[in-house]
Formats: C-alpha cells, structure tokens, sequence
C-alpha cells in the first residue's frame, strides 16, 4: 500500500492539493506521518482539502490508526490517516457536516 507521506516541513496546502487531486481521480488516499509535527500538517492538509472538495459535492473525513515502522534501522511508531470518501451532492438540504448517509465508499 502506498503512502502520502507528510512531515514536519510539508507545505499544507501542496499536501492538500495532492489529497484533493487524488480523490478526484479515485485514487485510495493514506497519509503516513511520523512526529507530532508531521501530524499537525497532515490534520491541516486534509482541512484545507476538505474546502477545496465540499464546493464539488464531495467530502472526506480522516481514520487514524497507530502502526510500527523501521527508518534507518531504527523502529519507530507512524500515525497513518485513511481518507474516507462522501458523496455530499445527492443529500437532499441540510448540512452534510457529520452526515454519513451519503458514504460513497471507504478509501482503502
């Protein structure tokens, strides 16, 4: 499974130009960070991805999970973040913000 890796010095608004891009395209997206500091830019990527999909009928929401990796030889814990894909354009009125009822299907 391939990753978006982010980290600390990932330009927010690039990693959610690749975020939105990728789901218009179909493509799974999950976003791999390791550090307190790559995970604040990854959360503020899929926020600002979020705003450029929603005016499209489309919104995502974000699953973190733990998982052990190896850099350099060296074990470390990563914190990967699954997209989840929402189809908003077909609800009828009201807010789609925390609506689940339009799930397209879960990006794996």
């Amino acid at each position: 499974m391939d990753f978006l890796k982010v980290s600390s010095k990932s330009s927010p608004a690039s990693v959610a130009g690749a975020i939105a891009g990728m789901v218009k395209d179909g493509v799974p997206v999950n976003i791999q960070c390791v550090g307190a500091g790559a995970v604040n830019q990854a959360i503020k990527a899929i926020a600002i991805a979020r705003g450029f999909l929603i005016p499209t009928g489309v919104d995502i929401s974000c699953a973190p999970t733990f998982s052990d990796i190896e850099i350099g030889g060296e074990s470390r814990t990563a914190i990967r973040i699954a997209i989840y894909v929402h189809d908003i354009s077909r609800q009828s009125g009201g807010s789609s913000v925390g609506s689940t009822s339009g799930i397209v299907e879960p990006v794996r």
